[in-house]
């Protein structure tokens, strides 16, 4: 396929049936244009919906937070934890429900939640490091700067077992491949589908930038939260054996972040141990191997028993 014959990605998806957000999302997201709405109007939407309260419990309840009492009201729980948070999580478990698992060659909708999870705890550990007071957004835009690509991979599958099978194991980034193409990448069909949803716009482009060049980071023209996001697409996929873009995760990670900041391997660690903890919350799996793991070139015991 050629980009003379390749279909936009707006003609893939608009002959798509475009899953809806559940009417929580959509009414939690209508809430947060309100910017006197606190914890009271926020609770709202979540207890109309069992389901979703009990999942917002849960999160708030668990070790990551480490609450020395049990809490068992939402509103209590958005108090403590922070409109923002709660609003975010929401919205992730919307998505997280909509997405699909088409079968389209080495795609595998569990590791793209395992990198997003990932991805996510990365930009706001980042994000709290850089006191920026958008943390929880980077947290959310990480998680779902991916979201396009099994919308896109169910409607057109034949297409993405070429795109991701050209990947070669991420020795090409998905992105690369994409514009070589279609003339296209999933960061801009990620941005159309966020919009369709009526996502903040602020959120939507987060999203969009994620694939930006963080070397061209320049303090007083580019957004740092940008930057963050964009930094957190090059850490390792669960599915591929090798870190390819590991000297590009070093050298964005000493641009941004230079005296006073911890080094790779402390943050890659705490990313670690707060992937433990909240990941059984969102029913995703733990890898085989921790970033630090990956970050220090350890390889998988199946990868160790195939080469023995």
């Amino acid at each position: 396929m050629t980009l003379a014959t390749a279909k936009s990605f707006e003609k893939i998806l608009a002959n798509a049936n475009l899953p809806a957000l559940p009417q929580s999302a959509i009414h939690m997201l209508q809430v947060s244009q309100d910017p006197d709405a606190g914890p009271v109007e926020y609770a709202i939407p979540i207890e109309t919906d069992p389901g979703l309260t009990g999942q917002v419990l849960r999160f708030v309840n668990s070790s990551y937070f480490g609450f020395s009492r049990e809490i068992s009201s939402v509103r209590l729980a958005i108090t403590l934890v922070g409109v923002k948070t709660i609003k975010n999580f929401v919205l992730w478990s919307a998505v997280f429900s909509l997405m699909p698992s088409p079968k389209c060659g080495p795609f595998d909708l569990r590791t793209l939640w395992q990198d997003s999870l990932r991805r996510a705890l990365f930009a706001r550990q980042m994000g709290n490091l850089c006191q920026l007071k958008d943390a929880e957004e980077l947290f959310a835009a990480a998680l779902l700067q991916d979201m396009a690509v099994p919308l896109l991979a169910k409607e057109d599958p034949d297409l993405y077992t070429r795109l991701l099978t050209a990947r070669k194991q991420g020795q090409r980034r998905l992105s690369t491949v994409e514009m070589a193409c279609c003339g296209w990448n999933h960061a801009q069909a990620a941005g159309w589908v966020g919009r369709r949803w009526n996502l903040p716009e602020r959120f939507v482009e987060l999203i969009e930038n994620h694939l930006m060049d963080v070397m061209t980071f320049r303090p007083n023209e580019t957004d740092l939260g940008c930057a963050i996001v964009a930094l957190s697409a090059a850490l390792p996929p669960v599915s591929d054996a090798v870190w390819h873009e590991k000297p590009l995760f070093e050298a964005g990670y000493r641009k941004l972040f230079r005296q006073g900041f911890p080094e790779p391997e402390e943050v890659l660690a705490t990313v670690d141990q707060a992937y433990a903890e909240i990941a059984p919350l969102l029913r995703i799996t733990i890898p085989g191997r921790s970033l630090l793991e990956v970050y220090q070139g350890k390889v998988s015991e199946e990868k160790a028993a195939a080469d023995a």
